[in-house]
């Protein structure tokens, strides 16, 4: 697609699990299994209960879905202003049209759907045919519809509440209102069946439940949750009389029905409001969600009749700051977000996903009070890095915080918060206002890690114990921030970079300074790739420059960016410089070549990248979002042509990929994209690209190193003997007449004395030379020379042997044939075929050469662009050659 990336194409995203959406839970008979359904923006996700593994992800929706229901076989969902119903979690087998406003309430009703749009117009759906059934309109300033149930055993009806407060049973088969319910002074937030007939549990925004007979109007209990609104209630069918509630705040209550009081609470069982609460039949199973990004299995096994989490799958429920590919594999990405916590995605499958916690100085306390609760919770993590050396041994994650002088430390292996917090002595006597860390970097052994502040000091600890190791600088590294900071793979060299337009190189083991480099905009971020020692650094100029850190030089500078970049990275082999900008673009360059290789845009800036170790994959994160997109390298599965971008090129807006893994059975749509500006035509190498070089055929080495050796092979191939044919006998033997039978013997006649045939006598000439006699009129060696590439080795034999008077040639075609010869050595194209089937015809013509005086004439001048030609090719080889053990036995 013109204007898109050449390089990276959208594979999946990762780290998405939940939001606003109720989920939703369904039995399968035939798998005899529960399983649930959420929403994760334009598509949802199948888990089953058994292991909360994710079954299935469907099909991508146009815009965000607002809503979800199912039924025993399909899954509807709505999009805007349409329905869709999904089969087996991924297809869509129906779709319904017909509202005119967003809908956002569904409901399965037997062999119909029912729908309800922010217009208060219900639709009434025949599943299968998709023909509309029936229209009700309400008025939003009298009954505005927010919640839809269908009672159980009553036919035909359904109950509809209202932000008014009130409540309508109609029949909807007859079209007609059955009872008004007065309400009870408060929106109607949820509608909630109960285990007994004609009771309902009604939720409303004043943290009122209310469970109420329909059949005969009366209350039966009013229940008061101090949390705010209703936004969940769920029954267990187990055996105890249990009803639970969830909360906005993310409380979830659970209340005995049988004494009408409040049984347990499930404090912070959720970061934001319970949208989604659900028990499973007859077995003690609560299945929760919420905006918060997480699905949580309850077992309701406490000894006080609360639950306890049995399973979970949880990410951000923050946008991402930044995102590092763990260990060397390339199969786990460490992500810190905004919410203070670090976790681990895994690009294999969700199972491995891992959650380091939040952040806190006192994790022990947190844990007694709760997270939310935390007095000593730190701000979310700006910086971090890993290392996988000593990660079984120690901590092997060091992280800064925003606005917070300390560094944490973190332990892969035990998935959680380490046991140091690195700060220096000065601090307790010094004032630290406004001082805060910016920058950290683990050495390659795993031992030590550097951290960079905003005070321009730039402290060493080792991470094994968090004792302070030294400074660079007397007393500080830099007069301004340092913005920057890393170690070589030797641990001899560490570079700082800070506001200062410095770059300072310094002897990492006795803290001396080496080297100076100023640059001409101050240091934004760096990034240093160890196996090649080539720093990435980027200024607020909105350049990047590439230091080589063996010479301490600038090689190379690129520009381009309109705005601050957020991040970069290496290929693996160094060649590619990947860039991310708030300028919503994302650039790569070339480092060997110094120029842009693949741009495209986005719909929102790239906050954070980082490219996997083995290549294949791309990873970002992005504004406003809690997601980790994966973009598949294109060029390791496919031929890609990479060629330096002009100036002027327009990158376009590029679809962010989707949750769901594309696979290899999908077709392709066509998709006619117009004609672009921006179109870059596919490059085709030419036949030769120069007249001074000489050019090969690329044709396989069979097909002309055995054209002199072709009697000799066939003589040594022939087998010894030749198969015997059995005599093939008649169906009806011939006798000879008399009493006694008697076969007739069989009539031996002359036998031809030779099975040669003479060429001469043949009139009619080859394709091959009739192309060959044509060239004396007009020449076009070309023509000859395709036609001879593309015979075989005793194809080609055979021709050039029929080029002789005796074989049904001429003495005029041979002499055409070696003008042909001198052609292609002046031309200098396909030289190891025209060397061969110079050979051949020498040694199958030599004698005929010998006494015609025009074949000698023309042999001679063969001879000579021959020799010339071979004289150049070999002064390039001896001079190879020489340069070669030149420096293989030099001591430089």
């Amino acid at each position: 697609m013109p204007g898109a990336s050449q390089i990276f194409v959208g594979f999946r995203a990762l780290g998405y699990y939940s939001n606003h959406v109720p989920l939703q839970v369904r039995y399968h008979q035939k798998h005899q299994e529960h399983y649930v359904i959420t929403c994760v923006g334009k598509a949802f996700h199948t888990y089953n209960c058994s292991k909360l593994g994710i079954v299935s992800v469907s099909d991508s929706h146009p815009d965000t879905i607002t809503c979800m229901a199912v039924d025993a076989y399909l899954v509807f969902t709505g999009c805007r202003n349409v329905i869709r119903a999904f089969e087996r979690g991924r297809q869509v087998k129906h779709t319904y049209e017909g509202h005119q406003k967003d809908v956002h309430l569904l409901l399965p009703f037997s062999n119909h759907l029912i729908s309800v749009d922010v217009d208060s117009v219900v639709k009434i759906w025949d599943i299968q045919s998709e023909e509309l059934y029936l229209e009700m309109t309400f008025d939003n300033r009298t009954f505005e519809i927010s919640a839809l149930m269908h009672p159980s055993s009553y036919l035909n009806k359904i109950l509809l509440g209202s932000r008014q407060g009130s409540m309508q049973l109609w029949n909807i088969r007859t079209n007609k209102l059955l009872h008004t319910f007065d309400g009870w002074g408060s929106p109607i937030t949820v509608v909630e069946q109960a285990p007994a007939v004609d009771v309902v549990a009604v939720g409303t925004e004043s943290g009122q439940i209310v469970v109420h007979n329909i059949k005969f109007d009366e209350t039966v209990m009013k229940l008061y949750q101090d949390w705010g609104p209703i936004t969940a209630i769920g029954f267990r069918t187990d055996g105890p009389p249990v009803m639970a509630t969830g909360s906005t705040v993310g409380h979830i209550a659970l209340w005995d029905l049988e004494e009408r009081r409040l049984l347990a609470q499930m404090r912070e069982a959720h970061g934001t409001a319970v949208t989604g609460l659900k028990f499973l039949p007859s077995e003690p199973m609560m299945i929760t969600s919420a905006a918060d990004n997480s699905i949580k299995e309850w077992v309701l096994d406490q000894s006080d009749g609360s639950g306890r989490l049995l399973r979970m799958r949880c990410g951000h429920r923050a946008p991402p700051n930044r995102i590092r590919f763990h260990g060397n594999n390339g199969q786990n990405i460490l992500s810190a977000g905004q919410d203070s916590t670090l976790q681990s995605f895994s690009t294999v499958h969700d199972r491995h996903n891992k959650n380091l916690g939040q952040a806190s100085m006192k994790r022990q306390q947190a844990k007694k009070k709760g997270i939310k609760n935390d007095e000593h919770k730190l701000p979310s993590i700006m910086d971090f890095a890993s290392e996988t050396t000593r990660q079984s041994d120690w901590d092997s994650i060091v992280c800064c915080h925003r606005g917070h002088k300390v560094a944490s430390t973190w332990n892969y292996q035990k998935c959680t918060m380490g046991k140091h917090k690195l700060e220096h002595d000065r601090w307790k006597t010094q004032s630290d206002m406004g001082v805060e860390a910016l920058a950290v970097t683990i050495t390659s052994c795993g031992n030590f890690c550097v951290v960079a502040q905003s005070s321009g000091h730039v402290d060493v600890y080792n991470i094994q114990s968090g004792i302070y190791r030294g400074s660079y600088g007397s007393p500080k590294a830099h007069n301004t921030s340092v913005r920057g900071v890393a170690v070589d793979g030797l641990n001899q060299v560490t570079v700082t970079g800070a506001a200062d337009c410095m770059l300072k190189f310094w002897k990492f083991k006795s803290k001396q300074l080496l080297h100076t480099l100023e640059l001409d905009s101050p240091v934004s971020q760096m990034v240093l790739h160890r196996e090649s020692n080539m720093l990435a650094v980027a200024c607020d100029d909105f350049t990047v420059v590439v230091v080589d850190m063996e010479t301490r030089r600038v090689v190379r500078r690129f520009s381009g960016h309109q705005n601050r970049i957020t991040d970069m990275t290496f290929s693996p082999d160094a060649r590619w410089l990947v860039t991310s900008s708030m300028d919503c673009t994302v650039r790569t360059w070339d480092l060997p070549t110094g120029s842009l290789l693949d741009c495209f845009l986005l719909d929102a800036a790239c906050t954070s990248l980082t490219m996997s170790p083995t290549g294949d994959f791309l990873a970002t994160a992005h504004v406003d979002d809690v997601g980790i997109y994966l973009w598949s390298n294109a060029t390791l599965y496919s031929h890609v042509s990479l060629r330096p971008l002009p100036s002027t090129y327009q990158p376009l807006t590029i679809v962010m990929p989707g949750t769901r893994a594309p696979s290899d059975d999908e077709e392709e749509e066509d998709i006619a994209e117009p004609e672009s500006a921006n179109e870059i035509p596919a490059f085709k190498s030419p036949d030769q690209i120069s007249a001074e070089l000489i050019t090969l055929s690329l044709l396989p080495d069979s097909r002309w190193k055995s054209l002199t050796n072709l009697e000799l092979i066939k003589k040594r191939n022939k087998p010894k003997e030749p198969p015997k044919v059995p005599k093939a006998a008649p169906f009806f033997l011939p006798t000879i007449p008399g009493l006694e039978i008697k076969f007739a013997p069989e009539e031996e006649g002359p036998k031809p004395s030779s099975k040669i045939i003479n060429l001469s006598s043949l009139q009619p000439q080859s394709e091959f030379q009739r192309l060959l006699q044509g060239c004396m009129d007009k020449p076009d060696y070309d023509t000859v020379r395709n036609k001879l590439r593309d015979l075989g080795p005793s194809a080609v034999d055979m021709e050039i042997r029929s080029l002789a008077p005796e074989g049904g040639g001429s003495v005029e075609l041979m002499e055409e044939f070696l003008k042909f010869l001198h052609h292609v050595f002046t031309t200098r194209q396909d030289f190891e075929l025209a060397q061969a089937w110079t050979g051949l015809f020498l040694k199958v013509h030599g004698r005929v050469i010998t006494t015609e005086p025009l074949l000698q004439q023309q042999a001679q001048q063969l001879l000579n662009t021959q020799e010339s030609t071979w004289q150049h090719l070999q002064e390039k080889f001896n001079q190879s050659i020489c340069l070669i053990n030149y420096l293989k036995s030099a001591t430089l």
